[in-house]
């Protein structure tokens, strides 16, 4: 079969992510992005001289020949990212032409507005490491932002029309796709490539994962100037943590009873795992665990009337949990290397071994808070370490579990010996167990270092949560 395409164009604008999807589509085999080929100002790069041979005075000569050339020269599928304000000369030859893949990618405009007026107050436009970030904010200007909207939004029209009257379809992205590796691997399928990617490349960093509100100087302003534009949803809470799967091998069923657990990482696993074994009278190693995606249907099938839950816990009793049992205390259950890259690259003042005498309450708040410092820039996308699960937010978890199975119920922990004895009855147990206590891994307890600061720091990391799950003060 002949190949669709023959070279591709992003259609984009500064700010909007194109860099990174540059850099994922450049992770593919098969596939070349050129950078923005065709900016008046320099071409592919700043720092760059010439591309595929072709300085910046040859292609300004002749720009729809510097397009041959990425077509026929480029190893694989050639492409690049363009802009409204590139060289208009090669607009037509792209977008009329069908053997030319187009990918538009998009972002709220006021988005991409406040982060170009950082970026250029900051000097910084990429990001590879929170450590490296420069704070910076934006003054709001009305008249400045109403110009670039109307740019692009007539550039948009644009396109859109040259797309249907020529009767082509564009691969579209919006930015919150772009941690999507479904939505990568998707667009290598658009183009006609067969490799795929197992992880998105994560040397860039997003710069400002905060607010809209909290990123300019004038918020009222602002406000006022789109009182119009309420589409923006300007006090929403941007997301750059990756998307979860439904994680089946972690599901636990009963042994005998129609009842099946969605662990949320950090919660009271145990104590429900001694609860679920207590209501059949069995051991715990009796429940049916790591089940696949088959396994999980044939277990439906066979349990006509089952009931399936998961247990929210607060937010700063979950962060404390995976601190002490994952960072702080080594063990079976501590990521070692995670802690000591902690420690060695972002300066969490924990000791190198087990805690000891000398690690008292006060050190325990500072390890803690230096902590959830890291967690803030963790979710927001802007370090090099995974998102793990134990730490995760609650609501992209459960986003995840229902890629395959929605729980009948979301129970909190602090009602959990009520809810469960309900979802027991629901599925005809009459003889409910009671919960086993839970232990909370130490040295020190929350309660013991628990105050404002940590509250307000644990409200502003897990803010989605609060937000999701109504989740009011800890204490």
């Amino acid at each position: 079969m002949a190949q669709k395409f023959d070279c591709f164009v992003v259609f984009a604008e500064m700010r909007t992510g194109s860099n990174f999807l540059e850099t994922n589509l450049n992770a593919f085999d098969g596939i070349t992005c050129h950078g923005e080929a065709f900016n008046p100002h320099f071409i592919g790069y700043p720092n760059v001289t010439e591309i595929l041979g072709v300085t910046q005075a040859a292609r300004d000569a002749d720009p729809k020949g510097f397009l041959k050339v990425i077509r026929k020269q480029t190893d694989g599928l050639g492409g690049f990212r363009y802009f409204h304000d590139h060289d208009p000369r090669v607009f037509d030859a792209i977008v009329d032409d069908p053997k030319c893949a187009k990918i538009v990618l998009t972002r709220n405009p006021v988005d991409s507005y406040v982060s170009w007026k950082i970026a250029q107050a900051t000097g910084q436009w990429k990001l590879t490491d929170v450590k490296r970030r420069k704070e910076g904010a934006a003054e709001f200007d009305a008249t400045e932002f109403e110009t670039h909207l109307e740019a692009l939004q007539s550039f948009q029209v644009m396109l859109m029309n040259r797309l249907q009257v020529t009767g082509q379809t564009a691969f579209y992205v919006a930015y919150e796709d772009l941690q999507s590796i479904e939505v990568m691997n998707g667009l290598a399928a658009y183009l006609g490539v067969d490799s795929r990617l197992e992880a998105l490349d994560k040397s860039l960093k997003k710069q400002n994962p905060s607010p809209i509100t909290e990123k300019v100087t004038n918020a009222d302003e602002m406000a006022q100037a789109l009182n119009r534009l309420d589409r923006f949803n300007l006090t929403r809470t941007p997301s750059f943590e990756p998307r979860r799967g439904p994680v089946i091998p972690t599901y636990v069923a009963a042994a005998k009873s129609p009842l099946l657990y969605l662990p949320m990482r950090s919660g009271p696993e145990d104590q429900i795992y001694d609860w679920m074994a207590a209501l059949d009278g069995v051991t715990d190693d009796a429940l049916l665990r790591k089940m696949s995606q088959k396994d999980l249907r044939q277990w439906k099938r066979r349990n006509r009337g089952h009931r399936s839950f998961t247990v929210l816990r607060h937010p700063a009793a979950r962060a404390h949990h995976a601190f002490c049992h994952r960072i702080l205390n080594p063990g079976p259950d501590c990521y070692d290397a995670l802690r000591q890259t902690l420690i060695r690259r972002y300066a969490l003042p924990i000791p190198q071994e087990a805690p000891g005498a000398s690690y008292d309450r006060a050190a325990h708040h500072r390890a803690f808070t230096a902590f959830l410092e890291f967690l803030k820039g963790n979710l927001a996308g802007q370090t090099a370490i995974r998102v793990d699960a134990a730490w995760c937010t609650q609501t992209q978890a459960v986003q995840g579990f229902g890629d395959f199975v929605l729980p009948d119920r979301i129970i909190r922990e602090e009602n959990l010996q009520v809810e469960l004895a309900d979802i027991a009855a629901q599925i005809g147990v009459e003889n409910v167990p009671q919960l086993p206590p839970v232990s909370e891994p130490g040295p020190f307890t929350l309660k013991d270092i628990y105050d404002d600061s940590i509250e307000s720091l644990v409200s502003d990391v897990y803010q989605r949560d609060y937000m999701m799950f109504g989740f009011s003060r800890w204490a």
